[in-house]
């Protein structure tokens, strides 16, 4: 990645962070957005943050040189693998964690709900997140993800494929990818609402365990979002057309 300051700034962040994801780190603490705005350059998104690209290569580039030890490439797993890890990982921690974070939601809104008005409104946040996020993965798991997985059992099998009723995986993919955008969003004002999940001098023990909840749901989503919209999507479309040619 390194000391070319030239090549990488035209590279996109979420190019950079598939490259080695240890990048997420340093865009993290820029405050770049490399899941839903991974389509954007490095020099694009330092722009938008007013943001020194001088400084954010120099961190990259310090990032980078550490050894790389047993991290995850997972741009060499095969898609029907990696879909099911998604379901299996992502989507089932977004299930589980629903319930118990809304719940704890509602707890510290009872009991410092007047002191702090923006609980209310983390509140309709995170319902809203829930209920989108709840219709996109269904729609991913009884739509986009098995013609994917068909998709690759058709090259490797060598059979005949039809097209699917969506016509092309571009038009399921775009819509994934602006619901992505509006979770990003929702998480996004959860996370300015709290303070950046800072727990209140008053509050209490159920008040820290509801931040950290929303804090690793953040963690979460952003590691989700990535994989999809920087790995599995574009790598999906590419097989398309490789599959059916540029018809």
């Amino acid at each position: 990645m390194g000391e070319i300051q030239g090549e990488i700034r035209h590279k996109s962040v979420g190019q950079l962070v598939s490259d080695d994801f240890r990048s997420a780190s340093v865009f993290k603490s820029f405050d770049i957005d490399y899941c839903c705005g991974g389509k954007k350059t490095l020099e694009q998104a330092c722009k938008e943050n007013d943001l020194e690209i001088v400084g954010v290569v120099t961190a990259l580039n310090e990032v980078v040189k550490q050894p790389k030890g047993s991290g995850i490439d997972y741009r060499q797993w095969k898609l029907d693998f990696l879909c099911d890890y998604i379901v299996n990982t992502h989507h089932a921690y977004v299930n589980n964690a629903i319930d118990q974070i809304s719940m704890d939601i509602v707890k510290v809104l009872r009991a410092h709900g007047s002191p702090h008005p923006e609980l209310l409104e983390i509140k309709a946040c995170f319902d809203q997140l829930s209920s989108e996020l709840t219709t996109h993965m269904k729609k991913e798991e009884i739509i986009l993800f098995p013609y994917i997985k068909k998709m690759v059992q058709d090259q490797n099998s060598n059979q005949n494929p039809s097209r699917p009723p969506f016509g092309s995986i571009q038009n399921p993919i775009n819509a994934m990818e602006t619901e992505h955008v509006g979770a990003g969003k929702l998480i996004a004002r959860i996370r300015n609402l709290s303070n950046d999940y800072t727990v209140p001098a008053d509050g209490c023990t159920t008040y820290g365990v509801t931040l950290a909840g929303l804090h690793q749901f953040e963690e979460d989503l952003h590691q989700h979002i990535h994989l999809e919209n920087n790995i599995l999507f574009p790598s999906a479309i590419k097989l398309e057309k490789e599959i059916f040619g540029s018809e």
